[in-house]
């Protein structure tokens, strides 16, 4: 048996798909993202991708969904963002910004 296929990545997104983001849109805003990151090659498993997508449990930002939080090692530091009242553009730009270790978006940026 051959050892699996290893992607490396640069970073992780975690949309929430608790009760509360979901009415808010959050599941329709996961499959945009996927879609998204496939298209673009940000997908980890996409030549030149280095993004993973993750539904997640609750994030804790129930009134102010939908949540997004997400990962990154720069330079030698992990660095993690939270944001709320997540749209497809902002998930969009903060999936952008890990792929190319660019500063994160401040907009609806709250937590460290």
């Amino acid at each position: 048996m051959s050892a699996p296929r290893y992607f490396p990545t640069t970073g992780h997104l975690l949309i929430c798909q608790n009760s509360n983001c979901k009415a808010r849109g959050s599941d329709l805003l996961y499959r945009a993202v996927w879609n998204a990151l496939e298209q673009d090659k940000l997908a980890y498993y996409k030549a030149g991708g280095s993004l993973r997508l993750t539904e997640s449990g609750c994030l804790g930002g129930c009134k102010s969904g939908p949540v997004m939080t997400c990962y990154r090692t720069r330079d030698g530091q992990m660095e993690e963002a939270w944001y709320a009242a997540v749209d497809f553009p902002l998930a969009r730009q903060v999936a952008q910004a890990i792929h190319d270790e660019a500063e994160l978006p401040g907009e609806r940026r709250y937590g460290p």
